[in-house]
């Protein structure tokens, strides 16, 4: 994995967040195990409920693709934070619905910081499928 070339893409996609209210962009970039990255970046709304962050832009468009959690490495989440970013509970949760429990995941702000952690180590105790399961 292009670490560097990762990062660059999640910058990039930051600047193409719609930020209008927040003024808080951050990018997301996906490392697929093929070597294609995919981005995407938070897009605000007037009813804020609707927004939608970059973590699950960038995924939401990988398995528009057909793209599945097999497919994926790793997720790499920046923006403009004094230490890495940290992603909200609603994209923890979505991303332990889409990536696998040991996919890593970088964290880092616009000057490189970094640090890793896996999808469990964000959400140990997720509601999965699992806990829909009607089987006794």
């Amino acid at each position: 994995m292009k670490r560097q070339q990762l990062f660059e893409k999640a910058v990039e996609a930051a600047k193409n967040a719609y930020t209008p209210y927040s003024k808080f962009n951050v990018g997301a970039a996906i490392q697929l195990k093929s070597g294609r990255i995919i981005t995407g970046a938070n897009i605000e709304n007037a009813s804020f409920g609707l927004t939608n962050c970059a973590e699950r832009s960038a995924l939401f468009s990988a398995y528009s693709e057909g793209i599945r959690k097999n497919d994926i490495e790793a997720i790499l989440v920046t923006g403009n934070t004094k230490n890495p970013i940290s992603p909200c509970g609603a994209c923890r949760q979505v991303m332990r619905e889409l990536l696998h429990p040991d996919t890593l995941v970088i964290l880092t702000n616009f000057e490189g910081f970094e640090k890793e952690v896996t999808v469990s180590d964000l959400l140990p105790y997720a509601f999965t499928d699992e806990d829909l399961s009607h089987d006794e």
